[in-house]
């Protein structure tokens, strides 16, 4: 283990000519997302980073190219996949009503602490409590929910921070989180801590990855409206880096040494051989001695 390299910062920069998107350059990494929310339509779905909305139109806030995040309908794996029982998948895929949003693509992230946010629309979290404190004629253009609360259920295909680690399994991947209060509406709260680590194997070059910790929990709609909290449901992930790297080297013996250990193994074995063969013969010699 070791210290990780530190992310320069502008704050105390004096050359003017620099900005945080030059000093940002080679610090960043990818940052891989693929989530179904089969029970929200793409309309009605937002994503942030940092607090810079898409529909804002500030996501791609320090980036030379264009985002590559797409909101798409699910297809019918994902569909499979993200649908929990209780919610007619079946017959949603039979009847094609499936209104969910699949958010796929990648995004280079610096090396420093953010989240990510994947929530309800404000626009139509507004439209939907309008409906249902005022009673408005919940219409299909109005309301995309049809008189009830946005269900939130989502489905992380993968999420992924720069390289995997190969030797360890990625935790934010192949996993739900089922809003089962009633009302569908909750946030999925996911703190990760992403430790740097270096992984060299025999005869490959070393790689640098990322190792992912992972805590959850389900914050329900009550706890949002007492701690009057601005944050939509849906899935918010919070991560931060360690300031210890670890570096992961796999190494396999020199062939001198197997061979070696081989010969002496080799040599041990017909000397144990010998000496047991040998005890046997001349107790065998003597027992002959004593019968004759």
């Amino acid at each position: 283990m070791h210290l990780a390299d530190s992310v320069p910062s502008a704050l105390f920069n004096n050359n003017k000519k620099s900005s945080s998107k030059g000093l940002l350059e080679g610090h960043r990494i990818p940052l891989h997302v693929h989530v179904t929310f089969p029970h929200l339509p793409c309309a009605s779905l937002d994503y942030s980073h940092d607090g810079n909305s898409m529909s804002s139109g500030k996501f791609d806030h320090y980036h030379k190219a264009p985002y590559t995040f797409t909101k798409r309908k699910p297809t019918v794996s994902e569909y499979k996949l993200a649908a929990v029982s209780g919610y007619g998948a079946d017959s949603a895929i039979k009847w094609k009503l499936v209104e969910g949003c699949t958010l796929s693509g990648t995004l280079h992230i610096p090396r420093v602490g953010g989240t990510i946010s994947i929530s309800v629309s404000p626009d139509a979290w507004r439209r939907a409590t309008s409906v249902l404190s005022f009673g408005v004629d919940p219409s299909r253009d109005a309301d995309p929910f049809h008189g009830k609360l946005p269900n939130v259920t989502h489905y992380i295909q993968d999420v992924t921070f720069g390289a995997p680690f190969p030797p360890g399994d990625n935790p934010l991947e192949r996993t739900h989180h089922v809003m089962d209060n009633g009302s569908g509406v909750a946030l999925a709260n996911v703190a990760v801590k992403l430790v740097p680590t270096t992984y060299k194997r025999t005869f490959h070059s070393a790689r640098e990855t990322y190792q992912a910790s992972v805590s959850r929990h389900i914050v329900q709609p009550e706890t949002l409206a007492a701690q009057r909290s601005t944050l939509l449901p849906g899935l918010l992930i919070t991560y931060d880096f360690t300031p210890l790297a670890v570096r992961h080297v796999e190494s396999r013996e020199n062939g001198f040494v197997f061979l070696s250990s081989l010969v002496g193994i080799v040599g041990g074995v017909f000397v144990t051989v010998g000496l047991v063969s040998g005890c046997l013969v001349n107790s065998a010699q003597a027992v002959a001695k004593k019968m004759d």
